[in-house]
């Protein structure tokens, strides 16, 4: 169900889903967090926006065929999208799959497919610039000073690289794991990470189904985060708690 109302009405509608499912959350059996990082740290398209304006501006003086054919915006996004068919064995590492559809889109153009490497070097580099959310540092504080902190997504985002590698105990990404969310696998390779039980992980992110629903069906408690005021989508599942903003957390795990 939709919440219907102004845009400044979901916020309270988010806070009594807190109080609801806040019941169920038992603090006394987290022994570690894993933490979502895209869209749950800090927001993943304007970040590969900006990566793909900055290989674009790359392959303009260093490939310019491949930058004249793939001129068009979003062009080299959608090669990008092709190639999850066209290579479905590298369907877990974002970053191979990134990396083959530069090669292809240089070798339809005529250019060496060699450039790929140091092109995905250019992309990658800027896809480690974020904009963090404002709440997130002080959670990521919060969080480390009481639990072992595991970074657990499907992209191919480096915590060190950001700047933020001071604060996890362990990073698990999809790549490493062999499995992406919602597949238990990479909550159980998470776990492992932080030396505990998947039952003794608080698993928080925004993607209602691969973090939320994935984290559950690991046996992991969940916490969704919600920043946007919708409706919690699936009838069969629900998350232990959910929260607005990062903010929310110390009051919720106090």
């Amino acid at each position: 169900m939709e919440f219907a109302g102004s845009p400044a009405q979901p916020l309270p509608f988010v806070l009594v889903l807190s109080a609801v499912f806040s019941a169920t959350l038992d603090c006394s059996r987290i022994r570690a967090i894993t933490l979502d990082l895209d869209d749950t740290l800090w927001p993943i398209w304007p970040t590969i926006a900006r990566a793909e304006s900055v290989l674009q501006a790359w392959l303009a003086e260093h490939a310019p065929a491949t930058h004249a054919l793939y001129a068009v915006p979003g062009a080299l996004r959608a090669l990008r999208e092709r190639m999850n068919h066209l290579r479905p064995d590298l369907v877990h590492d974002l970053s191979a799959l990134r990396r083959e559809s530069i090669r292809l889109a240089l070798t339809q153009a005529g250019d060496s497919p060699a450039l790929a490497e140091p092109a995905f070097d250019v992309f990658f580099a800027e896809r480690q610039r974020v904009d963090l959310f404002e709440d997130a540092v002080p959670a990521l504080e919060y969080l480390s000073s009481r639990w072992p902190v595991v970074a657990l997504s499907n992209g191919n985002a480096d915590v060190h690289r950001v700047g933020l590698g001071r604060y996890f105990h362990a990073a698990v990404s999809a790549r490493e794991a062999g499995a992406a969310k919602p597949d238990a696998r990479i909550f159980h390779t998470a776990a492992r990470a932080a030396g505990v039980d998947a039952a003794q992980v608080l698993h928080i992110g925004d993607d209602a189904h691969l973090d939320g629903v994935g984290a559950l069906r690991a046996g992991m408690q969940t916490v969704w985060l919600n920043r946007e005021g919708t409706a919690w989508p699936h009838d069969d599942h629900a998350p232990h708690a959910t929260v607005a903003s990062l903010h929310e957390l110390h009051r919720l795990l106090a």
